[in-house]
């Protein structure tokens, strides 16, 4: 459940909500008791607090489409909680939370010490997994079930079921305009499986280093050196990989993240996508794309992927971590042809495949059309709390930068100078209970002294607790006496 905020009509900004697991009973309860279970829940995520007074609640058809229940019976629910206070609405100014609410959840929150320590975590790379739509995916579970002979429950093809690879391949290249023949499409268990496979290939081809993006993802460097590949850091420009250090570097492979450079938010400009290629074409080398969040672009309709230009000079790995869950272990990887057989060969000895069921399942909700409201749902939720992040550091910490284009799940905040060191002001954050990463933590290059970078992810968070960590923060900078 997504609640969007706007300011309220009385001038306060409210709170946006992610409380879809305080509405799990409603999807699984019988169908005569879904609507007192759907007052149930709301009733009782306004007493304990989750849903704040100030909050918007979705329009009726949103929750109703999200939950697979008709519209009425929301519309009821809202009426009848309404009726009891809980709720407020106003013609054509949707529906709130009361703030009458606040004294049927004060009793409970009046029993808390009134001094409490603010916990909110920052970290990237975690998507909301509240999000993951368990009605639709049980519906998609039980249609694969039912459908599949008894032989397709056997050891699978190491490339993937070939309903899967034919509706990720139309997928791909519907979204991401990616060059995606299904007979080289691979499914493997995320991109973490998709980076070792290629590592191995190219140890068995003579390779012994890749070169990855500095600052970047540090998982790169110990997939490979699973595989016996080292890692060489390629630092970056404001428009990409930078190209001379590169062809110092001697590498033969590099593993880049265009569509959203990973942790710094750049997206590579169409000259440098070019000249990427034109070096891989020159050196008879290996451009490895990480797509990990190529669907989430806020101001604009994402770039296409760097593969759809040169696919026998590009391998493009992605997965559904970001906009379902990452313990799907579901992802995808297309090589050029030369590498296809070897990459095969080395994902049948490595785990005959992935389960036939869950591939079943993926394949159904894809070509079902369940992927696609999916994402649009993530991109509505994250795109509004990225803008509650950029909101509250313009407003509490004046003086901060918010870089990097409006995409993904994780922006870079440059904090006003005084801040630092930055190592004192991690320290004084995990102090008081934020958890946060610094840029320097992803590469090698060192910020000038004071100068404080954070990579705050945002995706994970309710947009109230968005605001409450930034405030915290703002507390920080005002050194200890």
């Amino acid at each position: 459940m997504t609640a969007s905020g706007t300011n309220s009509p009385a001038g306060g900004r409210a709170s946006v909500s992610a409380a879809w697991e305080l509405l799990l009973p409603v999807a699984s309860a019988p169908a005569r008791g879904r609507g007192r279970a759907l007052q149930t829940a709301l009733r009782e995520a306004v007493r304990s607090g989750r849903l704040a007074p100030g909050t918007r609640l979705p329009a009726s058809r949103e929750l109703a489409a999200d939950l697979g229940v008709s519209r009425g019976l929301v519309t009821e629910a809202y009426e009848q909680l309404t009726a009891e206070s809980y709720l407020r609405s106003g013609r054509g100014s949707g529906t709130w939370v009361s703030g009458s609410a606040r004294a049927a959840a004060g009793g409970a929150r009046d029993l808390a010490p009134r001094a409490r320590r603010v916990s909110v975590d920052f970290r990237p790379g975690t998507p909301d997994l509240s999000l993951f739509p368990r009605s639709a995916w049980a519906a998609a579970h039980r249609s694969a079930l039912g459908r599949l002979p008894h032989g397709a429950l056997g050891y699978p093809d190491p490339r993937g079921l070939p309903e899967l690879r034919d509706a990720l391949a139309a997928l791909l290249t519907r979204r991401r305009g990616v060059v995606a023949d299904p007979e080289r499409l691979l499914v493997c268990s995320g991109v973490a499986q998709a980076t070792t496979l290629l590592g191995f290939v190219l140890h068995g081809r003579g390779i012994r280093t890749v070169g990855v993006e500095d600052p970047g993802s540090p998982e790169h460097t110990a997939l490979f050196a699973s595989a016996g590949v080292a890692t060489a850091p390629v630092p970056l420009d404001e428009e990409g990989l930078a190209l001379e250090p590169l062809a110092r570097s001697g590498v033969r492979a590099v593993v880049t993240t265009p569509a959203h450079q990973f942790p710094t938010g750049v997206a590579y400009s169409a000259a440098r996508r070019s000249r990427l290629l034109e070096w891989a074409r020159q050196t008879g080398g290996l451009v490895v794309e990480d797509d990990y969040d190529g669907d989430f672009r806020y101001d604009r309709a994402p770039v296409g992927s760097l593969q759809g230009l040169d696919p026998e000079r590009v391998a493009y790995t992605g997965s559904v971590s970001k906009s379902l869950a990452p313990g799907l272990r579901l992802g995808w990887l297309i090589a050029p042809a030369s590498m296809t057989d070897e990459l095969v060969d080395r994902k049948r000895t490595m785990d005959l495949g992935n389960p036939a069921l869950d591939q079943a399942v993926l394949a159904d909700f894809v070509s079902g059309g369940g992927y696609d409201r999916q994402l649009r749902r993530c991109q509505r939720a994250y795109r509004e709390r990225r803008d509650v992040l950029t909101r509250a550091l313009a407003e509490h910490v004046p003086g901060s930068e918010v870089s990097g284009v409006a995409a993904g799940l994780h922006a870079i905040a440059r904090l006003p100078e005084g801040w630092g060191p930055e190592a004192e002001f991690a320290e004084r954050a995990a102090g008081a209970g934020i958890a946060v990463r610094l840029l320097r933590e992803y590469g090698t290059a060192r910020p000038a002294e004071g100068c404080v970078r954070l990579v705050l992810g945002y995706a994970h968070l309710a947009p109230a607790d968005i605001v409450r960590g930034v405030r915290a923060l703002a507390g920080l900078g005002r050194k200890p006496s």
